[in-house]
């Protein structure tokens, strides 16, 4: 009698796309995970999506802007001893708050 086989599974999930609802009326989708900061770039834009807030957010409860993160993930599966697998999408939002501050400078 053989030992019984492992069953081999897999399961790969990447981000599909990110809405953005940043706080102050600004609404930014980005396709993919987007870039990762990095100091090097110091304050340069993003090079595939990115937000700069345009006031401060003194006039906001807290002193802060409160936005969400809606992360739409494609899962792809197989078990390939069974011959199965398939693709499912997912969707989690996160909360976050930005304290966006100013300075202005008279000479």
């Amino acid at each position: 009698m053989l030992p019984p086989q492992p069953r081999e599974r897999r399961a790969t999930a990447k981000v599909s796309t990110i809405r953005w609802d940043m706080g102050d009326g600004t609404t930014i989708t980005c396709h993919g995970p987007g870039t990762p900061y990095s100091a090097d770039r110091g304050k340069s834009v993003s090079p595939d999506c990115g937000h700069r807030y345009e006031r401060s957010a003194a006039d906001q409860p807290d002193g802060r802007y409160k936005g969400t993160a809606t992360a739409t993930w494609t899962v792809t599966w197989a078990a390939l001893a069974l011959g199965d697998g398939g693709e499912s999408t997912e969707t989690r939002q996160t909360a976050f708050t930005a304290a966006v501050g100013e300075v202005q400078v008279l000479n």
